[in-house]
């Protein structure tokens, strides 16, 4: 049995504005991200099975993914390791064992997600104190940073620069993705190759948060999410997934989140979105697609 276990919820882009570009080739953004109560689960138990942490994939999305030394649940071992110096290898092996629910590659930040949370739980295991886990985060990737606190948050830079958002109000969401992987790196290669940053005013945030949806959902209408565009390009089907979004029931807001091919829609409530993604599941068109519906974490 499990000594511990912590969900990997999937953080939502709900705009994405590319700022800048630095000279090592890293883009500079702006985004919001939430998180939604979608996630794969990560358990943890000591092993007895050799010195090494060990790690088991399962799951509807493990295939094809490896449990190697290049799995960033496993690097974020390694890097807890690290940085204790000799002592982290003393550290007891762990077992963990994910469940993949999430889509692979689908800009949800499934990985990160993961990432993130084999630091809490083997920060917690090995009584290490929580700074550990946010000193070895953006080692294991941009979004890896955003994903341990799991909270609404600003991110700038190339995702290192967090602020946490102002208060939202309670909202429902879905989640759909067309079942294509989408490489972030070719997304990127098609935004310079087509004039790349767009010159806008610094957005800003209001300071009392958002009251209701409708005052979020104005201030979305005056954001992009600049990959958008360019991820349709590389997978058409995405705006197919678009279109039925908007064309749902009681929705409020739709758009692709991060560089795909995941696209969200928010509602009023959980309880309309779970409504409207049965009447989603009945469509022709979304039979292959991986969707979920329920609430945005607070």
């Amino acid at each position: 049995m499990a000594m511990h276990q912590d969900m990997a919820h999937a953080k939502i882009n709900l705009y994405l504005h590319v700022t800048g570009r630095r000279e090592d080739g890293y883009h500079l953004l702006d985004s919001l991200a939430v998180f939604a109560g979608a996630g794969d689960r990560l358990h943890l138990s000591p092993t007895t099975q050799g010195h090494e942490d060990h790690l088991t994939l399962q799951g509807p999305f493990s295939k094809g993914l490896e449990a190697d030394g290049d799995n960033l649940v496993l690097k974020a071992a390694r890097g807890l390791r690290q940085t204790q110096g000799d002592t982290g290898n003393t550290f007891p092996a762990a077992s963990l064992l994910l469940e993949k629910h999430l889509p692979v590659a689908s800009g949800i930040g499934g990985g990160s997600a993961d990432a993130a949370c084999a630091l809490r739980l083997l920060t917690h295991f090995w009584n290490l104190p929580p700074e550990t886990a946010i000193h070895v985060a953006p080692t294991l990737g941009a979004d890896v940073p955003v994903c341990l606190a799991q909270k609404a948050t600003r991110m700038e830079g190339i995702g290192e620069i967090l602020t946490a958002a102002p208060p939202l109000p309670k909202m429902g969401m879905i989640l759909v993705n067309p079942g294509v992987s989408v490489s972030t790196p070719s997304i990127f290669k098609r935004l310079a190759a087509t004039g790349g940053i767009k010159a806008r005013t610094p957005l800003t945030f209001p300071a009392e948060g958002w009251p209701s949806l409708d005052a979020l959902v104005s201030f979305l209408d005056q954001t992009d999410n600049d990959l958008q565009p360019h991820a349709i390009a590389q997978e058409p089907v995405i705006a197919t997934v678009l279109e039925h979004l908007a064309a749902l029931p009681h929705v409020r807001f739709s758009r692709m989140s991060g560089s795909g091919a995941t696209c969200f829609a928010l509602f009023d409530s959980a309880e309309q979105a779970v409504q409207a993604a049965k009447q989603l599941a009945e469509q022709d068109a979304a039979q292959t697609w991986w969707h979920w519906a329920g609430p945005v974490l607070p």
